[in-house]
């Protein structure tokens, strides 16, 4: 009978955590089986009695599946956050029940822009910021500080996640909470997992068991994340792939500008962006990102081209910078800030097979102006430019503005969206613009585009065809 009674009772087991993706392995291996990481294998004992895998019950004895169309498809109902940018990134504002994770480097504005959207939140639905770093009176005092009133917004300093959720819940007296911060997922513990605070085993149950109320309850959930010094957030990569929407800040060192990236989005456009200015008074919002990359120079100066690239679905005029200088090395230098390194080597490549131009006894630096970072390929054109502006030391035009893909044959590629990119170059100024000739706009029923008033377009199909063009004034 002692046998019988012991026999019921959930054992531990030993298994190896991979550091890196999360993975387990029954035994130690010097790679990593699935993320081919190598020594990143350490041991972990998890116990028996970790309810449910992830602190989640079992599922119900009378659940049973539905109808697709017995669920409700409506819109996703969402919940403005006071800060349009921030509303921009997310698709238009908190959905109920979504969870949110955002990275970025330490002291750019992670909790204070959450403090912000809180705060603005509290006065509509109930709020709690959850706090594992900071005592109350901090966060008090920054509140304070940043002129907020957060009268309405409830805090807690709590590291434990069943304690968390209970707080969350509806008590009497007290409704439900609708929206829920955590700073940060790092610092937060799952009671029936045995490691520590920011181990991988931690990061994922506690964020399953905050998925898992999000989802069962309705909550919104926004969760702060600790990034790795390759720039990603920490912790296994599973983490990423739990949650709805992962945003990032991005910011050049000693800027003041800082910009909030969508980079996964189950609710809107991936890639967005949202710009803030960051001064005494906390985050402010930039509702022309256009103006601050661009430097209006007093005098025209060589290397430098206004390009118009497409965040999300925000076409925005960046400019780009080019330094071409005599190489007294063997390997002339390839530096590229903003841009992908590898794509600059091409473009040099292809400026000198079709465009006759060889700077292989030349240093290249290219930079885009105000530390945002362009994916997209519409930069090539104004990148070569640009380029062979600074190796003529001739400047071009202040109201001239280019974008395009550049094919390895030496032709110009058209862009997604080339209409809407024109029309801001048009909005902000700007006179000429080259652009691929299949994006030069068509006229309907015989009568130009009034917004396009005042720009003139020349549309290219080849490198050489660019290069002439840009030298005209």
């Amino acid at each position: 009978m002692a046998k019988q009674a012991g026999a019921g009772k959930a054992k531990g087991r030993t298994v190896y955590v991979c550091s890196r993706c999360g993975d387990e392995a029954p035994k130690w291996q010097g790679q990593c089986p699935a993320c081919g990481e190598w020594n990143t294998l350490s041991l972990l004992n998890v116990p028996g009695s970790v309810p449910g895998r992830a602190g989640r019950p079992a599922a119900a004895a009378g659940s049973v599946p539905s109808a697709l169309d017995a669920g409700d498809t409506d819109e996703a109902a969402r919940l403005p956050t006071g800060l349009d940018e921030f509303d921009r990134v997310l698709g238009g504002g908190l959905v109920v029940g979504s969870v949110t994770l955002i990275g970025g480097d330490p002291g750019i504005g992670k909790s204070t822009l959450l403090l912000q959207a809180a705060a603005a939140l509290s006065q509509a639905v109930p709020t709690l910021n959850a706090t594992g770093e900071e005592s109350l009176r901090q966060v008090g005092l920054r509140a304070r500080r940043l002129g907020l009133n957060p009268a309405h917004l409830q805090l807690l300093a709590e590291t434990s996640v069943e304690q968390l959720v209970a707080a969350a819940g509806a008590a009497p007296g007290r409704p439900a909470t609708r929206v829920l911060v955590v700073d940060s997922i790092q610092t937060m513990v799952a009671e029936g997992v045995d490691s520590s605070p920011g181990s991988v085993t931690q990061l994922r149950e506690s964020a399953a068991m905050l998925v898992h109320f999000a989802k069962s309850t309705g909550t919104a959930v926004l969760m702060i994340g600790h990034v790795t010094k390759e720039g990603t957030i920490a912790g296994p990569r599973i983490l990423e792939h739990m949650v709805d929407t992962v945003l990032y800040f991005e910011s050049d060192s000693g800027s003041r500008f800082r910009v909030v990236r969508a980079v996964k989005n189950r609710f809107g456009a991936a890639n967005e962006i949202g710009v803030f200015a960051m001064g005494e008074g906390g985050l402010r919002e930039v509702k022309n990102p256009s103006a601050i990359f661009l430097s209006r120079h007093e005098t025209p100066v060589a290397g430098s081209l206004v390009m118009v690239t497409r965040e999300g679905t925000r076409p925005m005029l960046i400019e780009v910078q080019a330094l071409v200088d005599e190489s007294h090395s063997t390997n002339p230098r390839r530096v590229a800030v903003g841009l992908e390194g590898n794509r600059l080597a091409l473009l040099l490549a292809v400026l000198h097979r079709h465009g006759g131009i060889a700077l292989s006894a030349h240093d290249v630096f290219v930079n885009v102006v105000g530390g945002v970072r362009v994916n997209e390929t519409a930069a090539d054109l104004p990148t070569l430019l640009a380029a062979v502006s600074s190796l003529d030391d001739r400047p071009l035009a202040q109201d001239l503005v280019a974008f395009g893909e550049l094919g390895l044959a030496g032709e110009i590629r058209p862009v997604p969206f080339g209409e809407e990119r024109l029309r801001e170059a048009a909005k902000h100024g700007f006179k000429r613009a080259i652009v691929p000739r299949q994006n030069a706009p068509k006229r309907e029923g015989g009568r130009p585009d009034p917004a396009l008033a005042g720009l003139e377009v020349i549309g290219v199909s080849r490198l050489d065809e660019a290069l002439a063009a840009a030298r005209q004034r």
